[in-house]
């Protein structure tokens, strides 16, 4: 994998994702997606379970591996066709992101945590995504840079 990246989403909508084999962010905006390349490390961090609700879920709910292809539309129904790209899920189990945070570059020793989450998009390192799939208990191959 070339790079590593956290993008958030409702579980709800994730487990849906996970069903169809693929991702979605930031409400179905393109720019986002194509920022992500085949081979990729994907992890989803979910801060609630359904959308609109305050539920306090704050954990890992995804993680794969980018398919080749770019990012290309779906269909939701009602007109809405927002942008995806295919992922290979692996099998993982969810986990909360609270027994991590010292442990993760992204949020060790930081008090206001969450704030990156807002951009729905990131990139992380290496160490991260390895401590947050030994977490999930993963299983595929997390290939060194």
């Amino acid at each position: 994998m070339s790079a590593y990246w956290i993008a958030v989403a409702s579980a709800e909508h994730v487990r849906r994702g996970r069903l169809g084999g693929f991702m979605q962010v930031n409400h179905g905006k393109a720019a986002p997606l194509r920022r992500v390349k085949p081979g990729d490390g994907i992890i989803y961090y979910s801060p609630t379970t359904v959308l609109g609700e305050k539920d306090g879920l704050q954990a890992f709910t995804a993680i794969g591996t980018v398919r080749e292809g770019e990012p290309y539309q779906g269909d939701m129904g009602g007109g809405f066709t927002p942008f995806r790209r295919d992922v290979a899920w692996a099998k993982a189990e969810e986990t909360s992101i609270k027994p991590l945070l010292d442990r993760l570059e992204f949020t060790a020793g930081k008090s206001n945590w969450g704030y990156q989450l807002r951009f729905g998009l990131f990139e992380i390192s290496d160490h991260d995504f390895r401590v947050i799939a030994e977490a999930m208990a993963a299983k595929m191959a997390v290939a060194a840079n």
